[in-house]
């Protein structure tokens, strides 16, 4: 077992403290460092970097930061919530160190669809048939994963599918 326990410091965000969303740091107790690149290799992490060694993550529907020393977690409904998480993520520790002799270590993060790639292959029209003001709103979606080809009325079938084709080298939670 590498990471044998933490201290968490349960907040509301300095800079709007009537949010109903917690924020939570937890302080680990042991330097975790070592396993972050399997974790990333598991994990899918959106963005790893190599020094200090530090993993962002999109998981439970949460932008989470684990470096070598510390797990930070955003919008947590309550105590709760983050105690869940944080357990989850010190088992994954856990495991991801036990196993990483059968684990290739990744230190890259996971590769994004780019926005004028997805805007080149819509209509640009600004129709607001899908529901939203621009194509390039409808593109930033398409880009977080929100939305996708089908979501737009105005794609030609042949469009549609080389949009599909783009996206599919992607991953979206």
């Amino acid at each position: 077992m590498l990471l044998t326990g933490y201290t968490k410091k349960i907040f509301r965000p300095e800079c709007n403290p009537s949010f109903e969303s917690v924020h939570c740091i937890a302080a680990l107790d042991d330097d975790v460092s070592e396993a972050l690149p399997y974790l990333n290799a598991e994990l899918g992490g959106n963005q790893y970097v190599a020094d200090p060694p530090t993993l962002m993550l999109h998981a439970h529907g949460k932008i989470i930061k684990v470096s070598g020393r510390e797990i930070a977690v955003n919008a947590l409904r309550d105590e709760a919530e983050a105690d869940k998480i944080l357990q989850w993520l010190k088992n994954e520790i856990n495991r991801v160190w036990d196993q990483r002799d059968t684990i290739t270590p990744s230190t890259e993060g996971k590769k994004r669809p780019v926005l004028i790639e997805i805007l080149k292959l819509l209509p640009k029209t600004n129709c607001k048939k899908c529901g939203l003001p621009t194509c390039m709103v409808f593109a930033a979606q398409v880009m977080e994963g929100g939305r996708g080809a089908a979501d737009c009325p105005e794609l030609s079938e042949e469009s549609k599918k080389k949009l599909d084709d783009y996206l599919s080298g992607f991953i979206f939670e």
